[in-house]
């Protein structure tokens, strides 16, 4: 026993040297090192002088730190879809326990952004995009656009007078190159937020805009998501783009590289319109559909990268292959492109780890906190490969999400088992449940409305597990409390307090001295 003691000490030692966290395994395998008791508290926590110390030592790191005001050359935008706090406090407990942080935890500067949309107190992700991408609060559903547009107002989203202008633009403005990454369709609410203007975030592809609008006389002129970013002032100009979503670009009598659907009905392939382009240009252009693809990329000779690794959204982490890349490798590749693309003027790149989302609505709550530490470990490689002193790193969410961590578990308690036993029916609750969701039925018994005992349903050893729930829905919805904003780098300072969610993107564009707001460097 002693020697478990002496290693959890110099792992955490380790922590708190290098501030970045190892991964000596894999986190699934935590759960089982945690129902078997393996761990045990230090003896030195029950002292108030390893707290009294750790106090100290906390004050003495703030004390210490000093505000970068370089210019940010290099501005890079993470997401987290649905990265609640409690998302993030159950995702530590996942990985290696309680007093674990994530990569992006050791950030120095946090912040709290407020994320209710101009008609919805709880949003979604098209009007969060809009929020924090552009600087503009919008309508719940509507995407770079401003509140006079209302979800699914044909007629309104041709009218440009009411557009907003992403950071993205503001950054090619400055000749800077722009690029995104995620693990949903890249036509999806939250990258769209960065090149795309429309009423309806669901009109991704033209034979959405159809259902909804073909009463509407002008309907074709109507520029689907997928069409926006191939053709569009902002899309048009990314220097790579990565993620999902091939069906979205593609007609449906056409083929797909692995016999996957298309979504399209209009005839066109914007893929092979996207290489087109280059040709015209004499860029030499590479779209990429597999994780081998992506890893064969020549860098040095690549000028725009496009890969779409999925039909639809990209597998969990847990699920996938080795067909399809991580979100680390794709931040890799993205950030080695764009250094090399344009190391003088730098760059602006969005990453979002969307999947945590996708698994919360489903429920699986054992998939979103290991989304979750690949949101990490993606972070953790982006500030591997840059310096604090000209690249500021932001890490954010969207919204929250309505699970939660209750009861009064014991310390180092498998975070999927139980908290303890109801004092009314003398069953076990679990740790980790949802306000509503998939989970509210399976857990009642329907001929007397008592509960099942969740021991006995929920296999901890199935990822899609689905986690109890109090109202029952086919998806779970979305939390209205605020996120957390974490910063690094030049002008990080300016990102703490509580704040609205729209002054992000005002923010880095003060940092990396771009848009039409305050600059510093006015005068440089």
């Amino acid at each position: 026993m002693r020697f478990y003691f002496i290693l959890i000490f110099f792992t955490l030692l380790q922590i708190s040297i290098s501030g970045i966290i190892p991964n000596p395994e894999h986190p699934a395998k935590l759960t089982e090192r945690h129902s078997k008791n393996n761990y045990k508290i230090n003896s030195e926590e029950k002292t108030k002088e390893f707290w009294i110390t750790k106090g100290k030592k906390f004050v003495e790191d703030q004390r210490k730190l000093k505000e970068n005001k370089n210019i940010a050359k290099n501005v890079i935008f993470f997401i987290g879809d649905g990265l609640s706090l409690s998302t993030i406090a159950a995702s530590r407990v996942y990985q290696y326990g309680e007093e674990n942080s994530l990569s992006f935890e050791h950030f120095p500067y946090i912040g709290l952004a407020k994320t209710y949309a101009i008609d919805k107190i709880v949003p979604d992700s098209a009007s969060t995009s809009t929020s924090y991408l552009c600087g503009v609060k919008a309508n719940y559903g509507t995407l770079g656009v401003n509140g006079n547009i209302k979800r699914k107002d044909c007629e309104a989203t041709l009218q440009e007078q009411y557009y907003t202008t992403s950071i993205g633009k503001w950054a090619l403005d400055k000749k800077k190159s722009i690029g995104l990454v995620t693990t949903t369709r890249v036509t999806h609410a939250s990258p769209g937020g960065l090149y795309a203007h429309i009423a309806e975030r669901n009109w991704e592809n033209n034979e959405e805009i159809e259902k909804n609008c073909k009463n509407y006389e002008n309907y074709k002129k109507i520029k689907d998501i997928a069409v926006q970013l191939i053709h569009g002032d902002v899309g048009s100009e990314m220097t790579v783009v990565l993620g999902g979503g091939r069906r979205e670009f593609r007609d449906k009598k056409m083929n797909d590289e692995i016999g996957l659907e298309n979504a399209r009905t209009d005839g066109r392939d914007l893929i092979a319109e996207w290489k087109s382009i280059g040709d015209e240009n004499n860029e030499n252009r590479t779209f990429v559909f597999d994780r081998q693809g992506l890893s064969n990329v020549d860098v040095e000779k690549t000028d725009r990268l496009l890969g779409l690794f999925n039909s639809g959204h990209m597998k969990y982490k847990m699920e996938a292959k080795d067909y399809e890349p991580s979100l680390e490798e794709m931040t890799e590749t993205a950030i080695k492109l764009l250094q090399n693309k344009n190391d003088e003027n730098g760059y602006f790149l969005f990453v979002e780890g969307g999947l945590i989302d996708v698994a919360h609505h489903s429920t699986y709550a054992q998939i979103a906190f290991n989304e979750t530490i690949e949101f990490s470990n993606a972070i953790d490689k982006a500030r591997t490969m840059t310096s604090e002193s000209d690249t500021l790193i932001v890490v954010s969410s969207d919204h929250s999400h309505t699970m939660s961590i209750a009861g009064y578990p014991d310390r180092y308690n498998d975070i999927f088992g139980t908290a303890a036993e109801s004092d009314r029916d003398d069953l076990p609750f679990l740790t980790i449940n949802y306000a509503n969701g998939k989970g509210a039925d399976i857990y009642i018994n329907s001929e007397n409305n008592a509960r099942h005992d969740p021991t006995v349903i929920i296999d901890s050893k199935n990822p899609k597990a689905l986690f109890p729930a109090t109202a029952l829905r086919d998806s779970e919805t979305h939390g209205g409390e605020d996120v957390a904003v974490f910063a690094s780098g030049p002008w990080a300072h300016l990102f703490t307090g509580v704040y609205e969610q729209n002054v992000l993107p005002h923010l880095m564009a003060y940092a990396s001295c771009i848009g039409d707001g305050l600059k510093h460097c006015a005068n440089n």
